[in-house]
Order: structure tokens, then sequence, then C-alpha cells
């Protein structure tokens, strides 16, 4: 500019020159105008470094707002998702499981809800830092991470230099089992039930997974939070039919109810393995994370959070006690086993479009973490994409590796409690109690009261003691039964 302006003055005369100069000035102020946005993202990229697997983009800011500019779900839309996280079809298990802990088990189950929303909340709080103002003298609360795995970063800096990169991995691993193993019991109880309503034809069990898969397929081209959430509105609209025509039918038979049922000597297997159904049947942190970080208010967030675990407690509470009462020691690992052959059809259709309408959530969460780990040219998240993208021929192919890997397991698997079970005790103690406590304490260590730490401590302790119990006793039961 500074060339441009002394030829222009040699050519046009003193004049001419001092208007130029007053124009390249403000041509100048132009350009430094436009140039501001790349500084900007610059210097976010330069103050915010990250080595994480699972976003680039995501590490460009630090408030979930610059990539969220127009939310994608609002807090009830949030709260069906964790319903149906948390109120899905592994109810049907937890009779089964109140009758192998007894007495105890009812403790466990309302123990569990506590747990499990105080371990969502402190693993969201990880996601933000405090931020003080000098000139109002305030302190407010920044998100500056955005995933699960991004908590783990931040945890794993100082350590050994490479640690980072290996607890990224262990974290997306983790995950990717949990959901996977979600998804193979959503289709395992979706073809066993579609055997029980087609039983007077009689086709075989593979090809009744077969058929359920068909109706999966759709899946494949989700591409956003949005309709995920109104398949949990009508996934829990049928959880709530089933569970009211289940504790109807029971409370018809209260005159042969028998407390005899439920004891306080259990077989100390059973009772472990129990342990890890109810607290996987809690399981909703990884989904946490983005689904906070797409509601339009955040600030709700808790109070959405407490109320449907407080819920969830209520209805798992009454309908698995009931259940029990009703069928005693003959209570079935699937709760609808034990109906009337008048009563069963009708819950079994509504249970299989419970099973269906479940599935596309975990399957949705784990497509994201594998198309982030493996092509880094795919959709990141639901909050940084549009509507209206597609699906890559890449992402495509990933997510296809997922529902077969889904089906193929669903037909090597034996018993539906045992890897309930093996799976509650393995990434579900792990995600739910054991990294949100470890989190919690590495990060807000001294913002934490001592009674916080406490219950962080005990409840990490709590977290060790049922994963390693829960992984022998489920291993024995499955190798029992293989």
């Amino acid at each position: 500019n500074q060339e441009k302006k002394n030829n222009f003055c040699m050519i046009h005369g003193p004049s001419r020159g001092i208007l130029s100069e007053n124009r390249t000035k403000e041509d100048e102020e132009e350009e430094k105008e436009m140039v501001s946005p790349y500084n900007l993202i610059t210097s976010l990229q330069e103050e915010h470094p990250t080595t994480s697997l699972a976003s680039p983009v995501q590490s460009l800011s630090t408030d979930s707002t610059t990539l969220n500019s127009h939310p994608t779900i609002t807090a009830w839309e949030a709260s069906w998702n964790v319903t149906n996280a948390i109120q899905g079809i592994f109810v049907l298990g937890l009779p089964f499981a109140l009758v192998q802990s007894g007495y105890m088990g009812l403790v466990i189950l309302v123990l569990s809800a506590w747990v499990c929303n105080h371990t969502g909340r402190i693993l969201v709080d990880c996601l933000y830092e405090e931020e003080h103002s000098k000139e109002s003298d305030t302190v407010s609360k920044v998100r500056v991470r955005h995933s699960y795995q991004d908590i783990m970063d931040a945890c794993c800096k100082g350590l050994w230099p490479y640690w980072s990169v290996v607890g990224g991995w262990l974290i997306n691993v983790a995950q990717v089992i949990e959901l996977l193993m979600t998804c193979t019991l959503y289709l395992l109880v979706s073809t066993t039930l579609l055997c029980d309503s087609l039983s007077t034809v009689a086709l075989p069990r593979s090809a009744c997974s077969l058929v359920s898969l068909m109706f999966l397929l759709p899946c494949l081209l989700l591409t956003d939070l949005k309709p995920v959430s109104t398949l949990s509105l009508l996934c829990s609209l049928a959880h709530i039919l089933i569970s009211l025509l289940v504790i109807l039918y029971c409370l018809s038979c209260a005159s042969n109810w028998s407390w005899a049922s439920l004891s306080l000597s259990v077989d100390p297997e059973d009772f472990i393995v129990s342990v890890g159904v109810i607290i996987f049947s809690y399981t909703s942190q990884i989904f946490l994370p983005p689904l906070e970080g797409s509601m339009e208010d955040k600030e709700q967030f808790d109070t959405m959070l407490g109320w449907t675990h407080g819920v969830a407690c209520i209805m798992k509470t009454t309908f698995s006690l009931l259940a029990v009462l009703t069928w005693g020691p003959k209570t079935s690992e699937v709760i609808t086993d034990n109906l009337p052959p008048s009563l069963r059809p009708i819950v079994n259709l509504c249970l299989l479009a419970k099973a269906l309408l479940s599935y596309p959530l975990p399957f949705y969460s784990a497509a994201e973490i594998l198309q982030t780990c493996l092509l880094r040219d795919a959709p990141l998240s639901s909050s940084s994409k549009q509507s209206s993208q597609r699906v890559t021929g890449p992402a495509l192919m990933v997510r296809g590796a997922l529902v077969v890997s889904s089906y193929l397991l669903s037909m090597l698997v034996p018993r539906f409690s045992l890897l309930m079970g093996l799976t509650g005790s393995v990434t579900g103690a792990a995600m739910t109690l054991i990294l949100p406590c470890l989190f919690h304490l590495k990060l807000q260590w001294e913002r934490l009261t001592v009674q916080d730490r406490l219950i962080d401590v005990a409840i990490l302790s709590l977290g060790l003691l049922c994963s390693v119990a829960g992984v022998i006793c489920s291993l024995k039961g499955l190798l029992r039964d293989l």
C-alpha cells in the first residue's frame, strides 16, 4: 500500500496524494478488520494446543457457543435422551437381578441412582474452568473441554509425554466397547422378542436377527441429535406403556404376593453380577458431554439430570419389587417371559419397538467416536454440523461395520443378564464410577471441600471393587454357559 501511495503521489501531484493517503489509511484499517477473525482463530490455537485424537475443530475454541451458535436440543429433548439411556430395555433384567441380590438389591437400586447422578454432574463440571474477572470481581465458568477424551487429556498433562495419546485411545476404546455392547444387547433382546412373537411361524433365530437388523439399517444415515431425540421420546413413551401394563398385572396378583422371595442371604457371585447389572442400567455418562454441549440453556443440566435419575429410581424400584413379589424365585432373566399368554404378545410388541428405538442413541455415539478416530475428515459432532449434511462413503463403511459387529455379537452371546453384568463391570463401572471421580479429584482438587473429596474417594473405591469382582464372576458364568 505504501508503494502504491508513493507512485500515485508522483504521478498525480501533492493534493491527489494527500487524498490518496487518507484513503489508503482507511483501506489498511478495513484490511485489519477483515484479517481479525483469522488472527482470533490463530491466537486461540496458540493458547490451546491439542493432542486430542477426538476433534481438531473442537480445540479451536474455549467456549462451546463458538462451535454451536444454534443449539440443537432443548432441556426436554436432552432429558428424553438421558431417559432412553437409563430406562432402556435393561429394566427387563432388573427383577431377576433383585431376586439374586435380595434386600440389598433394593438399597443398591436407590444408591446407584444417586451415585450415577453425582458422577454425571462432576463429569460435566470437569468440562469447565473458572475464570476470574478483575473488573467486576466475579467468577464465571467457561467451557474449555468438549468430550470425555478432552478431560482425559487435561488430566494427563505433566505425566509421561505419550500418556495423553495412550489415555485418549483407552478412553475411546472403552467408550466404543460399552456402546457396542449396548447395541448388542438391544439387538439381542429384539431378536428374542421377535422369535417369541413369531413362534407360530417357527423362524430360526438367525432369521429373526436379520429381520431386526433390517429395521436398524436407517441408523446408518443419522447425522444429527435432533432425530435421535425424537426416537428417544417415542422410546420413553413405549417404556411407560410397558411399565404400566406389567405393574397393573402385578397389582392384580397382589393377593399372592410373598416377601419370602427377598432374603438377606444371597450367593456372593450372583450378588456381584447383579450389582453390575444394576449399575449398567444407570450408565449415561458417555452421552452427557455432547448432550450438555447441545443444550440451549446449559444451566438446566443439573436439574434435568436430577429429575431423570429420580424418576428412573422410582420406576425401576417399583417395577422390580412388584415383579419379584409376583413371581418370586420363578422370575425370568427377561421379565416378559413370566407374563401370561394373553398379555405377552402386546407387551412383546411394545418391547420390540422400544428395543429398536433405543438402538440409535448408542449407535450414533459410537459411530461419531469411530469416525473421529479413524476418519479425520468425518463429521465431528452434532453441534458443528448442519442438518442437511450427508454421510460420506468412508463414514458409511465405518457405520456398517459397527452394525455388523453388533449383529455378530448378538448371535454369540448365550445369556442376556451375564452380558449386562460383564459390560457393567468392565466399562460401566470404569466410565460411570471410577474415571469421573478421578477426573474430578485431579482437575478440581483445590476447589473441593473435604466432604466432596471423601465422597469421590468412596465412589472410586466402590467402583474398583465392583469392577474387579464383577469381571471375574461374569466371565466365570459366561464360560460355564458357552
